[in-house]
């Protein structure tokens, strides 16, 4: 096996995508990896971050490379929502929580729109899900649920609403936690009165 199928190899071990440190990490020459770059085996998809030409792209692949790019991002809001199958919104940006304490992301693709939470705030909720292999945080239904409320003047209200309602429809409908996380977020008087009307 020559040093292109090698590097091939670590990337498809990876689900075919893999930053440029990665890839030199787990034993792909700076040389080969520049070599696959330029003759267009594997494909920038945004700074520093690399996919095999011939991988398929998940549905996922934004929430992969946010989460790729920016270890304490938490997806969130409309792109949690999309996530969970609770709206027919469309995100065209991803949405991301960061820590008040967080560096500003340097991202060129795909399009951000963050959020700046309290400490408090950004750590309730956090789940992990395997996308591809690779780790990505997005905020539990019930936390994404309230934090709708939260943000209502920014995303609007007939979004938290929808959600509110579909979650509803859902088995796993938990009016505690969904109580509990608005009292986190500081919007439990504002959900209350239509939660009250759907049940």
């Amino acid at each position: 096996m020559n040093a292109i199928d090698r590097a091939i190899k670590v990337f498809q071990d990876h689900h075919g995508i893999l930053r440029t440190q990665q890839a030199i990490r787990y034993g792909v020459a700076p040389r080969t990896f520049y070599y696959m770059r330029d003759s267009g085996v594997i494909l920038r998809e945004s700074r520093g971050l690399y996919r095999l030409a011939d991988t398929e792209i998940n549905s996922n692949t934004d929430l992969i490379q946010v989460s790729m790019r920016i270890p304490r991002a938490v997806i969130c809001l409309i792109s949690a929502l999309s996530f969970h199958n609770l709206t027919i919104q469309i995100p065209h940006q991803v949405y991301t929580a960061l820590p008040i304490d967080a560096e500003k992301p340097r991202l060129e693709y795909p399009p951000l729109r963050i959020f700046w939470l309290s400490a408090k705030v950004y750590t309730v909720g956090i789940e992990n899900y395997e996308l591809d292999g690779k780790s990505v945080k997005i905020y539990g239904i019930e936390k994404t649920i309230a934090d709708c409320f939260k943000f209502r003047i920014k995303i609007g209200l007939d979004v938290a609403l929808e959600a509110l309602r579909e979650y509803r429809k859902t088995a796993g409908f938990n009016v505690n936690s969904l109580l509990i996380n608005a009292r986190i977020d500081r919007v439990e008087k504002i959900i209350r009165p239509y939660l009250e009307a759907i049940l």
